[in-house]
This record gives C-alpha cells, sequence and structure tokens, in this order.
C-alpha cells in the first residue's frame, strides 16, 4: 500500500514539475516587470514547496474516496485449468484366464470457476469514522496549502520592499554624485584662478569618490535583492526581471488595536484551524482503536461450479456442478493480550499531544501578532523622528551647499553638513520601508491582503 502512495506521489510530482517546466519556458528569455501582487500570485502558482503541499493534497483526496469505497462489496472471479497425465496399470483377462492386454496412460483434463464476493456489514463503525477522519485529513492537506501561501507572500512582500529601498537609495546617491561633480567642477574653477586652496580642491574630489562608490554599491546591493526576489518566484536565470515601482505609497497613522488583531487571527489563521483539525482527526483515532473491542460481521457470497473429463459433457457438469452460496461470519473479540487497550491509550496519547501542539500554535501565533504590533509602533516612531531629523539636515545641507557655491563656506563645515545630510537621508528612507513593511505584514494577520 505504501508502495503504491509513493507511486502515485511521484507520477503527479513529475506532471507538477513538467507543467511548471512548460510555464517557465513561456518567460525564457523575456523582460518582465511585474508589481507586487503579481509577484504573489506568480509565486502561489509556481513556488516548489506549495506545489509539493498540493500533490499532498491530491493524495489525501485519493485516500479520502480508498476510504469511501471500503464500504463498497468487492468482486473476485477465479479459474482453474488442470490437465493430468496418468499411467492405467490394469490388464483385461479372457475367459480362459489369459492375459489379454497391459497398462496404458492417458490425460485427464479438470476446471473449476467461481465468483465470491464479501462485504462489511459492521465493525464497530471502523469504515464510518476512517471516513470522516480522511475527509478532515483533506481538509487540513488545504490549510497547509494556504499556511505556505501566507509564509511565501511575507516572503515576497519582504524581498520587494528591500527592492524598493534600493531603488530610492540609488536615486538620493546618484544625486549626490551628480552635485558632487558640479561642487567639484566649480572648486576646480575657483582653485585656477588661485582663489581656493589645493586642500579644499581634494576633500571635495575624495567626497565625489566617496558617493561614486555609495553609488556603486547601492547597484550591487539592488542586483542582490532582485536576484533574492527572482529564486523566491522561481524564475527562470535569463529572465530579464524588475519590479514595478508604486506611484505613490500612501502612509496610514491609525494601527488597530492589538488584542482586536489577536483575536481575528485566532479565529481565521489556517496554522490554528489546521490545529483544530489535528485534534479531532487524532479523536477519530481513539474511535477507530476502540471497534476493536466490539464484533465485526461481515456477509459472503460465491458461484462455483466445474468438471472432470470423462464424466460427461462440459455443459452438463458445468450445470450439475453449479453451486451457490451466501453466508454471514460473525467474529467477536475475546481476548486480545491487550493489543486493542494498547492501541486505544496511545490514540489517546495522540489526542493529548494534538492538543499540546494546537495550544502552542495559538500562543506562538499571539506572540508573533504582539510582536508584529510592537514592530509597527517602533517604526511609526522610528518615521517620526528620522522625517524630522531629515528636514532639519536638509535645509542645513542647502544651506552650506550655497555658502559653499558664493565661497563663503568652511570645506571642512560642508563635509561635516553633507555627512549628517547622508545619514538622516538613509535613516529616513530606511525608516519609511521599515513602517511599510511592519504595517503591512500586521494588517495581514487579521485578513487584510497585501498590495501597495
Amino acid at each position: 500500500m505504501l508502495c503504491k502512495k509513493i507511486n502515485i506521489l511521484l507520477i503527479l510530482s513529475l506532471f507538477c514539475c513538467l507543467k511548471l517546466k512548460a510555464q517557465d519556458s513561456t518567460l525564457m528569455g523575456k523582460t518582465i516587470q511585474w508589481d507586487l501582487v503579481q509577484c504573489i500570485d506568480y509565486a502561489k502558482k509556481n513556488n516548489i514547496q506549495i506545489n509539493t503541499l498540493r500533490l499532498a493534497q491530491l493524495t489525501s483526496q485519493q485516500e479520502y474516496l480508498l476510504a469511501k469505497a471500503a464500504r463498497l462489496p468487492n468482486l473476485a472471479g477465479s479459474a482453474s485449468q488442470n490437465f493430468e497425465h496418468a499411467r492405467n496399470n490394469f490388464s483385461k483377462v479372457d475367459a480362459n484366464g489369459n492375459v489379454i492386454g497391459g497398462g496404458g496412460s492417458g490425460f485427464t483434463a479438470s476446471g473449476s470457476y467461481g465468483l465470491n464476493s464479501s462485504v462489511t456489514l459492521y465493525n464497530g463503525n471502523y469504515l464510518n469514522n476512517t471516513i470522516l477522519q480522511k475527509n478532515l485529513a483533506v481538509q487540513s492537506a488545504n490549510l497547509s496549502i494556504i499556511q505556505q501561501e501566507n509564509d511565501i507572500t511575507l516572503q515576497i512582500t519582504q524581498a520587494y520592499l528591500a527592492i524598493l529601498l534600493d531603488k530610492e537609495n540609488i536615486i538620493f546617491d546618484t544625486d549626490q554624485v551628480s552635485t558632487a561633480q558640479a561642487q567639484v567642477k566649480l572648486e576646480q574653477q575657483r582653485y585656477d584662478v588661485g582663489s581656493v586652496a589645493r586642500s579644499a580642491l581634494i576633500q571635495l574630489q575624495a567626497l565625489q569618490a566617496t558617493d561614486k562608490f555609495t553609488l556603486v554599491n547601492a547597484k550591487n546591493t539592488e542586483r542582490g535583492d532582485v536576484l533574492t526576489l527572482k529564486q523566491l518566484l522561481v524564475l527562470p536565470s535569463d529572465v530579464n526581471f524588475d519590479i514595478m515601482k508604486p506611484d505613490t505609497i500612501i502612509r496610514t497613522d491609525s494601527v488597530t488595536e492589538f488584542h482586536e488583531v489577536e483575536k481575528i487571527a485566532l479565529k481565521d489563521r489556517p496554522e490554528v484551524k489546521n490545529g483544530e483539525l489535528g485534534v479531532k482527526i487524532a479523536q477519530y483515532d481513539v474511535d477507530k482503536a476502540r471497534a476493536g473491542y466490539k464484533p465485526t460481521l461481515t456477509a459472503g457470497a460465491s458461484l462455483n461450479s466445474g468438471y472432470v473429463s470423462g464424466q460427461g459433457s462440459f455443459p452438463n457438469q458445468i450445470n450439475n456442478n453449479f453451486n451457490q452460496q451466501l453466508g454471514l461470519t460473525l467474529s467477536v473479540p475475546i481476548f486480545t493480550k491487550r493489543v486493542v487497550k494498547t492501541q486505544v491509550e496511545e490514540a489517546k496519547i495522540q489526542v493529548d499531544q494534538a492538543q499540546l501542539d494546537l495550544r502552542n500554535t495559538k500562543i506562538t501565533l499571539s506572540q508573533t501578532v504582539e510582536r508584529a504590533y510592537i514592530n509597527v509602533e517602533n517604526s511609526k516612531s522610528q518615521y517620526d523622528a528620522a522625517l524630522e531629523e531629515y528636514k532639519y539636515n536638509k535645509e542645513s545641507y542647502r544651506i552650506a551647499s550655497e555658502q559653499l557655491k558664493v565661497g563663503v563656506a568652511n570645506t571642512v563645515d560642508f563635509l561635516l553638513q553633507k555627512t549628517l545630510f547622508v545619514q538622516a537621508q538613509q535613516a529616513f528612507i530606511q525608516a519609511k520601508y521599515n513602517e511599510l513593511l511592519t504595517l503591512k505584514i500586521y494588517d495581514f494577520y487579521r485578513g487584510i491582503p497585501i498590495k501597495l
């Protein structure tokens, strides 16, 4: 039975892989640009773990159908044909007592044919409990798929927002490089006419080189994050992939209270529902084990006939030897050497374990939701602080740039203001996307689909 299940799973896996390969081949060599929703939808269809769970769900469905079919009667036909060669050692004797013949040999043919059927009438409700249990297993497999889809959704969202952060950093770093080039050009002109010292020019040139280095690192980071997202999406390596940047990102000031989100999550999240099904599935194992204490009643029927050569014509023998049987078999367990009791007790232990697993799932989920709530509150505070810091440093940098342009600023002071501005800018961008990520995750736990 186990080998049969493995063979079915391998066949379905091969079919799924071939289908996935066909889907990927339509994207090979193409340039695609997807938004977050498109990335999530594609990942749900092509993720390896999700497709593996879909195959497991198909296996559970087959086991459910098999359990339902167990209530039906079976039917088996049998036929046997035999040929026997034997020597005849008897001799004939005439009236005078003389032997006139010796032994001989010959073939004898015989056959038997039959139909047999049996059906279980009662077995302590074992079959019905198995059907109900397998149906719950199908539901559990579906919930496992949804749970994995939720996990991949969060991974895709995190990778997508990381790329958005990279792109904004590249825009800022590119602007810094352009500004530095203009400042170096102006300072070079001043140096050529002898209005500034060479040290001031070299400081600005060093700063320009630093800005270029920062820009290169930002582009490399984006390239790595895009690769990470491609791997999560299971895209072919030769696909030229990029994300679609949203026009605007709306910031939400209000945050739903923690206990309300916790209540929704504990009610609707698939991992909790799956844990509850696990308890019910384990309870059915107890009921099935208790069926070992109860009698089993089966009905059987058979049709049989046969023939032997040399004893009449084939049709007559088949008709004369045709018999029909119908019977009932009652099996009553009297002493099972504690086998059934042990099975019942072990099944009860599994129920306790399933209840512990469910409790642990709920505790873990509550802690995760609470952590998500704290992350949202912290990210909002960080955003407000980073925004204020960015505004003041931006204005200070603007003033220092204007002073440098007219030649009244000290180069050291300007470099300090620029360093503070760059740090504030990076902190603000980081805080903005961190707030967005934490809020999307928190809303996801209260059942709101992730989209930008």
